[in-house]
């Protein structure tokens, strides 16, 4: 279970989410973190959330942000939010590092999300923001952040996640790992 304070590392790329704030230390509320991204390029795929909106402050280097079908490049003290429904993605796309406060509101189980992609990637089960077909199948299906990904019909994911997530629960993928968070979903 996420907690306030706890630090979630990649050994292999370096990258550090702090937890400032969690679902648990503010009702459910929000999410907030410190970010601190060294790896270069996409960490997970264009996507939007169906019932959070996020927001992002840079404080340090650059942050490239994908809104709306275009490219923004922000800098230290520049901030955003990206409401829900709206296909985004965030990622640093430079050789040097990142760092900015990431908020999701309301919280739902996005700090698990961000603990177990922490944990999949430094286990060596995720590659330049990729996990695996049935992995983010069964991760899109069973997390309560509902969320979709950009460039694939909704329908057609549906279709995926209610046929092929199933199976995929079966074979051992989970949504959240109890490895990484101590409960499994």
């Amino acid at each position: 279970m996420p907690t306030k304070g706890q630090i979630s590392a990649n050994p292999i790329n370096g990258d550090v989410y702090e937890f400032l704030e969690t679902a648990g230390s503010t009702n459910g509320e929000r999410v907030i973190l410190k970010a601190t991204i060294k790896s270069k390029g996409q960490l997970v795929p264009n996507h939007f959330h169906v019932l959070q909106d996020e927001t992002f402050e840079v404080l340090s280097g650059q942050l490239t942000i994908f809104h709306k079908g275009q490219i923004k490049i922000l800098s230290a003290g520049d901030k955003v939010s990206l409401p829900k429904n709206e296909a985004h993605n965030h990622f640093n796309n430079e050789d040097s590092p990142v760092e900015y406060i990431h908020t999701v509101e309301p919280a739902l189980d996005f700090d698990y999300l961000i603990e177990n992609l922490a944990g999949l990637a430094a286990d060596g089960k995720g590659k330049n923001g990729k996990y695996g077909l049935v992995q983010e199948l069964v991760t899109l299906k069973y997390l309560d952040s509902k969320s979709y990904l950009a460039d694939i019909p909704v329908f057609v994911q549906n279709i995926l996640m209610n046929t092929i997530a199933p199976i995929g629960r079966l074979m051992g993928y989970r949504a959240i790992y109890k490895k990484y968070s101590g409960i499994e979903k």
